[in-house]
């Protein structure tokens, strides 16, 4: 049986009082996607830290090919792959060169960048931009730049902090779609992400952190089906909350959020027929999601903390 490309156990990591990482536990096998969703100060940014050795561990251990980390982390890193949260690309260099000097940290010579700096262009779709600077990109083309580079040394395992924030529809779908190349071609991802529908299309398992420890694992379908109801009602605008009132007993749960009413429930038709007789009310009938799951075990307030 093929062994975990990298495992965590028991990690602990505090800042001061605050316990950030909180007896953390996760392994991710060859070929595979692992999800971690939380909200901020989850500690889903740390924990990526802590394996590359940026940041020391208070408690637990942490394995990648066998070496541990961070004593090896010099030796893991090469095979590795890295996307930070946020532009760390050089300003100063052109596309090409961002990943021909990349690349010469990891020692390739330059008969292998020559072959291999053309073929990143291509499969981050910046052929044509091969001799921009990144202040000439666009949010999109920077972070398929940082992808790019994050495979120069042609990982075995890539570790992406939020790689699409801040990305508008089309360049989140053509980030998606150059992952799930990554995927069909043997790579393992840890991907951490805000973006549920992200989750639920590229993962293969999801670990849900709050407040640095984890606090459901398994597959997104899976997670769903052992946590929420099936069908979720949504009423908005003018009306939803006398609808709570009126038609809350034919739901397991009624949140409210604002002016909209999410009403779970195994059984949508009584629901539904009361709300097509209530002239006015706007209402909307769909699946459970991840959203649903990730609402419903962290909570809806708002957190600022990073």
């Amino acid at each position: 049986m093929a062994e975990p490309l990298l495992r965590i156990a028991h990690l602990t990591k505090k800042f001061g009082d605050v316990t950030v990482v909180d007896d953390l536990s996760l392994e991710i096998m060859p070929g595979e996607c692992l999800g971690v969703i939380g909200p901020n100060g989850a500690g889903k940014t740390t924990t990526i830290r802590v394996c590359l050795g940026l940041s020391a561990p208070d408690a637990g251990t942490i394995e990648a090919f066998g070496l541990p980390l961070p004593e090896q982390v010099r030796e893991a890193k090469k095979r590795i792959g890295v996307v930070t949260q946020f532009d760390s690309l050089d300003p100063d260099f052109t596309c090409a060169e961002n990943l021909r000097v990349y690349g010469a940290y990891f020692g390739l010579s330059r008969a292998t960048l020559d072959e291999r700096v053309p073929k990143l262009l291509a499969f981050a779709a910046l052929q044509a931009k091969a001799n921009a600077k990144p202040g000439e990109l666009s949010g999109g083309m920077k972070r398929r730049l940082s992808l790019g580079r994050a495979l120069v040394n042609d990982p075995d395992l890539l570790l992406l902090d939020e790689p699409t924030t801040g990305l508008d529809p089309q360049a989140r779908h053509l980030m998606w779609e150059r992952l799930g190349t990554l995927l069909q071609q043997g790579k393992s991802i840890l991907l951490t992400t805000h973006f549920m529908d992200e989750a639920e299309r590229l993962c293969d398992r999801l670990l849900v952190l709050d407040h640095g420890r984890k606090i459901a694992e398994g597959t997104p379908r899976g997670l769903i089906a052992e946590h929420l109801e099936s069908d979720v009602v949504e009423v908005y605008g003018e009306g939803s909350t006398r609808s709570a009132e009126a038609h809350g007993h034919f739901a397991q749960r009624v949140e409210t959020s604002g002016e909209t009413v999410f009403f779970y429930l195994r059984e949508p038709k009584p629901l539904l027929d009361a709300l097509a007789a209530d002239q006015g009310i706007r209402y909307l009938h769909r699946p459970a999601n991840l959203e649903d799951l990730f609402l419903k075990m962290t909570g809806r307030q708002i957190r600022d903390n990073a």
